[in-house]
């Protein structure tokens, strides 16, 4: 069982604290990968919570293999977001704020392929043109911190020889 789901049976839907990561992951088109998710029926970026004793980079990397069979071989760390503008609620109505580390990946391995249910698709766009659907949260991130974006490219270039 989760950490989230032992603290859901005491707390129900209220509001909790967590943390997480959020994974900007680059092929090398700088196209970045969006997974249509099943909860939301919406585009978001790969990522989860955290675990009790796991660093941000281990979730980065058990998160990024569980979603879509990727190993990061890279990984740069662009913003930790947080404050009431990470407020989000699941369909459930499940209720959180959020502690999001923002992570780059430029460089990994594996075979994209969806490895668990919390995904429909998975697919590359460019910044540029991500999809109009997508989730709130991620909608709220790109408002709020509209630089994310650039800055995750810049990483990218900086680590593309």
């Amino acid at each position: 069982m989760s950490y989230i789901n032992f603290l859901r049976q005491y707390v129900g839907h209220e509001p909790i604290l967590t943390a997480g990561v959020c994974l900007f992951i680059f092929n090398d088109k700088k196209q970045i990968l969006m997974q249509l998710r099943t909860d939301y029926k919406q585009w978001g970026f790969p990522g989860g919570s955290m675990e009790l004793g796991e660093r941000f980079e281990d979730v980065a990397k058990r998160e990024l293999k569980e979603e879509t069979n990727l190993n990061v071989i890279d990984l740069k760390l662009v913003q930790v977001l947080s404050g009431k503008e990470t407020y989000r609620e699941y369909p459930n109505g499940d209720k959180l704020y959020d502690i999001t580390a923002v992570f780059v990946v430029t460089k990994y391995s594996g075979n994209l392929k969806i490895n668990d249910d919390e995904s429909k698709e998975l697919a590359w766009f460019s910044i540029d043109n991500i999809p109009s659907n997508i989730t709130s949260h991620t909608r709220n991130y790109l408002e709020k911190y509209g630089d994310i974006l650039e800055k995750s490219l810049s990483v990218y270039s900086d680590n593309v020889v």
